[in-house]
């Protein structure tokens, strides 16, 4: 059988028959068709792009015209998995109509199907807006990492019995709000489980344990791209960064000893 179109509907078909999601965040073409071709139903664009691609020591410095270029990458690269443009910085935040001027660029320009915000209680209003206009919205509760300025740090939210009930009262706002999936992260997993038990929506786990609805990873984690850290929640299935380097260097070092090109590589 031909692999379906992944589209809100098939998500929440997955939610019910408690099949789980599979979400990756990944930020180019190419490496969005093999995702595509191995059985992903999320694409994410996320600002992580920052560390990943950018240089960024952290996700603040993202631009809008750097998610929506590389988002319009993705999009070119996919056809079946569900393209999410993750929303950056102060881009949803400042008013209503700026954030639904930003993120009808993600749909129209970069060939978003829906949008990633972060924020409960206090962004609910600009996601039922959004909705409302035909926009999809995928919530984010928990670690956020654009406020990690205001935080100091990453760190486990809902540990304590006051904050747990704030993530669960804001898990509820965004569904009322018409957000068709929530992504938990950094949370405990008991946690985690009750608000994906108290929610009519898929939950995309990341760093919450097992009982998310699915999981969402880095992809640049899981390919061994970045050597210097490797987060708690992620899991390596590849060690590509030594395989990169040494290619390089063959490479440089055929170059240097006159063994490329050779006949083979000539007209």
């Amino acid at each position: 059988m031909a692999p379906r179109k992944v589209t809100i509907a098939e998500l929440h078909r997955l939610h019910r028959e408690a099949q789980p999601i599979v979400a990756l965040s990944l930020y180019d073409a190419v490496t969005a068709g093999f995702a595509d071709e191995s059985g992903t139903h999320i694409i994410l664009i996320g600002d992580s792009v920052g560390m990943t691609m950018l240089g960024y020591a952290d996700t603040i410095g993202v631009t809008l015209e750097q998610s929506l270029h590389h988002t319009a990458a993705v999009a070119r690269g996919t056809k079946y998995a569900m393209v999410v443009g993750d929303m950056p910085f102060l881009t949803y935040n400042v008013n209503v109509a700026e954030a639904m001027h930003n993120a009808g660029r993600f749909m129209q320009e970069a060939g978003a199907e829906a949008v990633k915000v972060e924020g409960g209680r206090n962004i609910a209003p600009t996601v039922a807006r959004m909705v409302e206009a035909g926009i999809p919205v995928m919530g984010h509760i928990g670690l956020l990492p654009q406020r990690v300025k205001v935080q100091g740090r990453y760190r486990i939210h809902g540990r304590e019995a006051g904050e747990a009930q704030s993530l669960m009262t804001d898990a509820t706002a965004l569904v009322e709000a018409g957000a068709f999936s929530i992504v938990l992260e950094g949370m405990p997993a008991e946690l985690a489980k009750q608000i994906t038990d108290s929610v009519p929506v898929p939950t995309i786990g990341i760093g919450a344990g097992v009982h998310c609805s699915g999981q969402i990873q880095v992809s640049h984690d899981l390919l061994g791209l970045l050597e210097a850290y490797l987060p708690k929640h992620a899991r390596r299935y590849a060690e590509l960064a030594s395989e990169v380097r040494d290619a390089f260097a063959a490479y440089a070092r055929d170059v240097t000893n006159h063994d490329f090109p050779g006949a083979d590589e000539s007209t």
